[in-house]
C-alpha cells in the first residue's frame, strides 16, 4: 500500500480507522484499506445507536470477517449523529470502497483538539509499511 492511496485528508488511528472532517465540523469514521485487507471478506458489521456518546480510543462499532472480529474504535469522543446503515445487508461494501462508501459512522465532536492527536497519511502509511516487515 503506497501513500499515494491514502486519501490526503484522512486522520488515523494507530488501530486502522480514519476520520474525515466534514462541513460543520462533524467526522465521519471508516476503517482504512489496509484494515479491510488484512481482515478478509466482512459478513457483518454492528454499528453504533444515532444519538450514542463515543469516546476517543473507545470502541463504536464492530466488524465481523470470516476470519475474526474486530472492535472500531472511535477517533474521536462525541455524539453519533449518522450511521451507515446500508452496511447492514451490504458489509463487504468496506472490502470495496473502504475510503468512501464502506464509511461506518459520523460523530459530532465534544473536542476538536483530539483530531490533532490523530495520524496524518503520510504517518499512517508509514505505520503499516513497518507493520509489513
Amino acid at each position: 500500500m503506497s501513500a499515494s492511496e491514502i486519501p490526503g485528508d484522512l486522520k488515523f488511528l494507530k488501530s486502522h480507522e480514519w476520520a474525515r472532517v466534514e462541513d460543520k465540523g462533524l467526522v465521519r469514521v471508516g476503517i482504512s484499506d489496509h484494515a479491510q485487507e488484512q481482515l478478509g471478506d466482512l459478513v457483518y458489521v454492528e454499528l453504533p445507536e444515532v444519538g450514542a456518546q463515543v469516546q476517543a480510543g473507545n470502541g463504536a462499532a464492530t466488524v465481523e470477517s470470516v476470519k475474526a472480529a474486530s472492535d472500531i474504535y472511535s477517533p474521536v469522543s462525541g455524539e453519533i449523529v449518522e450511521v451507515n446503515e446500508s452496511l447492514a445487508d451490504k458489509p463487504e461494501t468496506i472490502n470495496e470502497d473502504a475510503y468512501g462508501e464502506g464509511w461506518l459512522f459520523v460523530v459530532k465532536p465534544s473536542d476538536r483538539g483530539e483530531l490533532d492527536e490523530l495520524l496524518d497519511a503520510d504517518a499512517y502509511a508509514e505505520l503499516i509499511e513497518n507493520e509489513d516487515h
